[in-house]
């Protein structure tokens, strides 16, 4: 008896061992995050999560009590965006901890920034980059998938839009082309929050991000629907395009 007990408790121990690294594995996935009620209640954190964890596999929990958080968003920490009447800031708490980085280093990234601004309940955006964060060089990278982008900026915005060479026959006569929009100095902004602005926000739906259309307000026209994976690989395209030469100002006399 006394050799079986010894046994069993060698095997068990040996697979506690075994189980510690996937125990470990397993927190690196996982972290916590604090925001005021006041924010939370907007509905943004149910629109930003869930792109992160999809995107890189990390659990995020938004816990009540900030002592137990690993990052906190609030008024300490490096700004991160103007809402609500105030600027909110990051503070990351543990610092060493790779879910919590990984998740800090997302939001202050170009895309977490484009989700986050893109956050747009009933059409209007709650929420805009910081103004007094100060003075910030940084390489804007773009992770979209630039030939799903044309793909899908030919089959979705030809309807009114020229989008290359291929659809110069196409769209609008008074709509400006890709190339026009990507030659002004806000491309950007206009592509990554299109779906808010008119005459978008009428008949666009973006998949988890914008809500249906009211039953007694449906679309005018056939709706456009993408995701924010599309929206992401579009801006991605309109990055690596070339700009459409307007000439010199015009000069006032």
């Amino acid at each position: 008896m006394m050799t079986r007990a010894y046994t069993f408790f060698r095997r068990m121990a040996f697979v506690a061992l075994l189980l510690i690294p996937a125990i470990a594995f397993a927190n690196d996935r996982q972290t916590t995050l604090y925001a005021p009620p006041v924010l939370v209640d907007t509905g943004l954190f149910k629109h930003l999560l869930p792109r992160f964890s999809l995107k890189t596999q990390v659990r995020v929990t938004l816990v009540e009590d900030p002592s137990v958080a690993q990052l906190t968003i609030g008024a300490e920490g490096r700004p991160l965006f103007d809402g609500l009447d105030q600027t909110w800031s990051l503070a990351v708490v543990d610092k060493d901890h790779p879910g919590t980085k990984r998740l800090a280093d997302w939001l202050r990234s170009d895309v977490g920034r484009r989700t986050l601004t893109g956050f747009a309940p009933g059409g209007t955006a709650l929420f805009a980059p910081p103004t007094d964060s100060g003075p910030v060089v940084a390489e804007v990278t773009f992770d979209g998938d630039a030939k799903l982008g044309l793909e899908v900026s030919r089959a979705k915005c030809t309807r009114c839009h020229t989008v290359d060479k291929s659809s110069r026959m196409s769209g609008i006569g008074s709509t400006p082309s890709f190339a026009v929009l990507r030659s002004l100095s806000d491309w950007e902004d206009r592509f990554t929050a299109f779906y808010v602005l008119k005459p978008h926000a009428a008949f666009t739906q973006i998949t988890d991000v914008t809500p249906p259309f009211p039953p007694e307000r449906p679309s005018p026209i056939a709706p456009i629907e993408l995701t924010i994976e599309e929206v992401e690989a579009v801006i991605a395209f309109v990055a690596g395009m070339a700009a459409a030469d307007l000439g010199k100002p015009i000069e006032h006399q």
